[in-house]
C-alpha cells in the first residue's frame, strides 16, 4: 500500500523506467551498459516505492497514551519553552526520520484540532537544534480528553522541500489517523505537558501509531 502523496511520482517514475528499458534495447549495443541502465532504472523505482510505502496499522484509540506520530529514532527528550502557541514550558520529544523510514505522519492522540499553521523557512539538517524554529514546518495542536492540549511539529530536513499537513482547525481526529506526509529526511517534535510520564528513551527506534511515547502520570506519583 502506498501513500496518496506519492501516486503521481510513482506513476511518472514507472513510465520513465519502462521507456528507458525499451529504449536501451534498441539504442545501446554494449550489453553490460544496457544491463546497467536497466538495473539502475528498476533500483530507482524500487527506492521510490519504498519511500512512499504506507503500511496499514490498526489502532485501538487509548486516551491514556500518546503514540509515536512517525517512524524513526528519538533524538531529543528535553524541556523547552514553546513560544508559538503554548507560551510555556513543554516536554519536547523529537523523532528523526531517515530516507528509509515510513514518512507518514499519524495523529498521536484523539481529540480536536485547535491550531494548525504552516511556516516557510530554511532547510537545515533535521537534527540541528534550530531546525524546530527556523526550518520549513507546520505546528498542530490537539485538545485531548486526558492530556489537555498537546502539540506536534512536522519539520522539513535538508533534503525535504514539501510538508503535507491534513489537520484543519475544529476537526475531530482519531489516534493513528493519517495526518500528513513529509518528503525525504525530516523530523517531528511532540510538545507534551510536563506532568506526563515519558515512556521512551533517547536513541530508541519508534514505530508510528504503535510505540507509546508518553502516558498519564499516576495519581500517587
Amino acid at each position: 500500500m502506498f501513500h496518496r502523496e506519492g501516486q503521481k511520482i510513482i506513476l511518472t517514475t514507472f513510465f520513465i523506467v519502462v521507456a528507458l528499458i525499451i529504449a536501451s534495447q534498441y539504442f545501446i549495443d554494449v550489453e553490460w551498459v544496457r544491463w546497467s541502465v536497466q538495473i539502475g532504472g528498476w533500483v530507482v523505482l524500487i527506492l521510490i516505492l519504498q519511500f512512499f510505502r504506507n503500511p496499514k496499522r490498526l489502532v485501538t484509540p487509548n486516551f491514556d497514551e500518546i503514540l509515536a506520530p512517525v517512524d524513526g529514532k528519538v533524538v531529543a527528550i528535553e524541556e523547552v519553552y514553546e513560544s508559538e502557541y503554548f507560551k510555556d514550558n513543554r516536554r519536547q520529544v523529537s523523532i528523526f526520520m531517515s530516507p528509509v523510514n515510513v514518512h507518514v505522519t499519524r495523529y498521536a492522540a484523539s481529540g480536536t484540532v485547535t491550531y494548525s499553521k504552516y511556516h516557510p523557512g530554511k532547510y537545515l539538517v533535521a537534527w540541528h537544534p534550530k531546525s524546530s524554529t527556523e526550518n520549513e514546518r507546520t505546528t498542530v495542536v490537539l485538545h485531548t480528553p486526558k492530556f489537555g492540549e498537546i502539540g506536534y511539529r512536522q519539520i522539513a530536513g535538508a533534503m525535504a522541500r514539501r510538508i503535507v499537513n491534513y489537520a484543519e482547525e475544529g476537526e475531530q481526529v482519531t489516534q493513528g489517523q493519517d495526518a500528513g506526509f513529509i518528503k525525504f529526511g525530516s523530523r517531528v517534535d511532540l510538545l507534551l505537558p510536563l506532568d506526563c510520564d515519558i515512556a521512551i528513551r533517547l536513541n530508541q527506534k519508534v514505530v508510528g501509531a504503535k510505540t507509546c511515547i508518553a502516558a498519564l502520570r499516576k495519581k500517587n506519583d
